[in-house]
């Protein structure tokens, strides 16, 4: 997959709101992560609604998840999301025209 590719699919991940909540939750928790469970309590989202959202950060590749005993934690993925930021960053001003800067007396 072409790195540009891999970028929109991050940014239509988080394009929706309950998606975006639920990354949200993720990096303010930090590499603690969060149980299923605690994201579904922490935003009232129902669990099949919950699920459906999870998988599509997955596969953006903006979390992944992990079995603890008989819970699932999930976590940011820090290095996509700062790949996200860090694309759209770095064409900041690129084509911006460059002023002529004036004389001073």
């Amino acid at each position: 997959m072409k790195k540009i590719d891999l970028i929109a699919k991050g940014f239509k991940a988080i394009g929706s709101t309950p998606r975006l909540a639920v990354f949200l939750e993720l990096v303010k928790a930090g590499n603690t992560g969060l149980s299923v469970g605690e994201i579904q309590e922490q935003l009232d989202i129902p669990l099949s609604t919950l699920a459906h959202h999870l998988r599509f950060l997955e596969n953006a590749e903006l979390i992944h998840q992990e079995k603890k005993g008989r819970s699932i934690f999930t976590y940011a993925n820090f290095h996509q999301a700062e790949l996200l930021a860090s694309y759209v960053l770095k064409e900041c001003c690129r084509n911006e025209k460059q002023t002529p800067k004036r004389k001073t007396a």
